[in-house]
């Protein structure tokens, strides 16, 4: 049953964040479960494995599967850490090797495990000159072609679940300038926290934009709980997902526990999804965005890493609430990316070759995760 281990992963994950599956407790044998929604038990072993890889469950030996997501409300100075203790106690941290943290976050060093082809880049490119030569010539609209808007809009759909119109996704020379853009939208009085350690060319830009910045330590599994809830910050920008140099990687409840912070002090998240595509997971990792229900996420991500660093493409996805204050803030600027390198992207999302290449590398990931 193709895609039924899916939709039985959503399902037990809907009621694991909801609470009917509730920390510690024992979730179905995997031979009760396939009874329950008449599939067979591999079926749901893929379905706990994506639950078991993405830390929403655990296994205990000779006991079964246990639920390590946590419910708990966050307050002031509650530490959500996780602790080591004999019995109970559990850590669930996900790491990248040491090797890896050091790589350059720009991506001005190719690897094997990432490298587009360069020759199908170069068909791409004498595709787009040749089909579309009235087109790549003319000026981009201030957030982007419509066209690239559309592809990212379908790609996003397809490979990660989130269901974004093209009208609210804006197209900029690299991340660096779209949180410039963000800056620009919310003013230089707002205070930006940012994780420490941390990308260094993120604080960077919000202080040479006149933001004031706020240093928020990070964790095993996020920014530690404390300092989040005692901060000033009014925007927060996150990388859930490997967070550079660190390799820290949040938890599901950490990122529910970021859209709490967000909503209890009223403010807003950037989501710094760089890289994510590469997990090695069977499935892409869930998106803060995409568990947002009260459009308080700006999510950000980069083409730069994807398909190599002289692809200066970024896009941003701006939550339904925000797009008046965009428009009219940014109504001046011209979209800094040429029509025609936005079109050789659209082109690759849209024929799929950027989805191969991406599957490609998860795959080769996989692999290489197994050997450790």
């Amino acid at each position: 049953m193709a895609g039924k281990y899916l939709e039985i992963y959503e399902e037990v994950k809907k009621d694991i964040v909801e609470g009917i599956y509730k920390t510690d407790e024992k979730l179905p044998s995997k031979r009760t479960m396939a009874e329950r929604k008449g599939v067979s038990v591999i079926t749901v072993e893929h379905a706990y494995g994506l639950l078991l890889a993405e830390g929403y469950i655990e296994t205990r030996e000779r006991s079964g599967y246990f639920v390590l997501f946590s419910h708990g409300d966050y307050f002031l100075g509650e530490s959500t850490e996780p602790v080591k203790a004999s019995g109970k106690g559990r850590e669930k941290t996900i790491f990248v090797k040491s090797s890896e943290t050091k790589k350059q976050r720009s991506g001005n060093g190719k690897s094997a495990e990432t490298e587009f082809s360069a020759a199908l880049y170069a068909k791409t490119v004498r595709r787009v000159l040749s089909g579309y030569e009235n087109e790549w010539m003319e000026k981009s609209e201030t957030f982007g072609t419509e066209r690239l808007r559309l592809a990212i809009s379908d790609y996003l759909l397809r490979s990660r679940h989130i269901r974004v119109s093209s009208d609210r996704i804006m197209i900029g020379a690299g991340a660096e300038y779209l949180y410039g853009m963000i800056v620009r939208c919310f003013g230089r009085d707002l205070i930006y926290g940012v994780e420490t350690p941390g990308y260094q060319r993120v604080e960077e830009v919000y202080k040479k934009d006149g933001a004031k910045v706020e240093k928020l330590p990070l964790g095993k599994v996020g920014i530690k709980s404390e300092a989040l809830w005692k901060s000033n910050a009014d925007i927060l920008h996150v990388t859930p997902y490997r967070s550079f140099p660190s390799g820290v990687t949040a938890t599901p409840d950490k990122k529910i526990e970021y859209l709490k912070w967000a909503e209890q002090k009223d403010a807003l998240i950037i989501e710094d999804d760089f890289e994510s595509e590469f997990t090695p997971l069977k499935k892409a990792e869930d998106t803060i965005f995409s568990m947002d229900p009260n459009g308080r996420v700006l999510y950000v991500n980069t083409f730069t890493k994807t398909i190599g660093p002289s692809v200066r493409i970024a896009y941003m996805l701006i939550p339904e609430q925000l797009m008046n204050t965009f428009k009219e803030e940014l109504k001046w600027y011209s979209c800094p990316v040429p029509t025609l390198e936005q079109y050789i992207v659209a082109e690759l999302l849209e024929n799929g070759d950027f989805e191969r290449h991406i599957n490609r590398v998860r795959r080769k990931n996989r692999i290489e995760a197994a050997k450790h």
